[in-house]
């Protein structure tokens, strides 16, 4: 039998390859990446932060580097990905006077000196993360002591509804495991960081067919990277059975997804704490709106 940590644990090198592959097509796409750096850069807006030195942890394209260089205007943006592919892409986009930068790396690895970055910001990464700890510990490295990180990811009911088509049609695991906001709050102080607040909004998709979904999953690099996964193809008949469980009744062939988005902030950095020392209940996390 597999541990829950086994059949969430994601293939990196299928990731850094599908995201490789998705570079050209991303920015067509991104919709729901687009939401989630918006809703990001509307919960900076109120914060005064004197930055010099910004990351991009989880780029992408480089669409959000460039909205925090706007944003933060005497600082140097670093965008930092997986993917050399995508970081391509953000260097052709810049103007020769842009201030931002591009390095590869693994979240969890990163190649900057400790407490050298005044504001680390992550959009939609954590999905993409077997262990949000791992990240949080090196964000905590690098961020000054009153730096800030701020973050959006997916919560536990992002695609509920994809993960009970799939299930509906074979025992094998399809989509990502979406870490619980408590937990996410836990992890957080656990690695040093200060006061972390999270709210939640939501994000209704609709769809007009199974090939439209599939194709956006797709040109976004946001297809099956389980290591887990079954390394075949999906039968037509097991692939007909998910899709007829995925739309809604009534609909015709509509397909309904709902997206939990988790927004997140904190402060660096407090001391350490051992781990198992630490846990926040339900009710210790300050909320802005639910």
């Amino acid at each position: 039998m597999y541990s829950e940590d086994d059949i969430a644990r994601l293939n990196v090198r299928d990731v850094r390859r599908r995201f490789d592959l998705a570079a050209d097509t991303f920015d067509d796409v991104d919709f729901v990446h687009r939401v989630a750096r918006n809703g990001l850069l509307a919960r900076l807006a109120p914060m005064t932060i004197d930055a010099r030195t910004v990351i991009d942890l989880g780029s992408a394209t480089g669409t959000g580097s460039h909205m925090l260089a706007r944003h933060f205007r005497r600082a140097r943006v670093i965008a930092v990905d997986i993917s050399r592919n995508m970081l391509c892409k953000c260097r052709t986009a810049k103007s020769w006077f842009s201030r931002v930068s591009v390095v590869q790396a693994n979240a969890c690895a990163l190649p900057f000196a400790d407490q050298s970055v005044d504001v680390v910001a992550s959009s939609l990464l954590l999905p993409w993360i077997d262990t949000p700890a791992a990240v949080f510990n090196e964000v905590s490295r690098v961020l000054r002591e009153d730096g800030l990180f701020a973050f959006a990811t997916l919560g536990p009911d992002s695609l509920l509804e994809l993960r009970r088509a799939w299930a509906a049609a074979d025992a094998s695991v399809h989509v990502n495991r979406f870490f619980d906001m408590h937990d996410v709050g836990d992890a957080l102080v656990r690695a040093g960081l200060r006061e972390p607040v999270l709210d939640v909004d939501r994000l209704a998709v609709s769809y007009a067919s199974a090939d439209s979904l599939f194709r956006d999953l797709t040109a976004m690099g946001a297809r099956n990277c389980l290591a887990l996964r079954n390394p075949g193809l999906v039968g037509r008949r097991h692939f007909g059975v998910m899709t007829d469980a995925l739309c809604a009744p009534g609909d015709g062939n509509l397909i309904a997804l709902d997206l939990e988005l988790v927004y997140g902030h904190c402060w660096g950095r407090g001391a350490a704490a051992p781990a198992g020392d630490i846990h926040i209940d339900a009710g210790d996390i300050p909320l802005r709106g639910t």
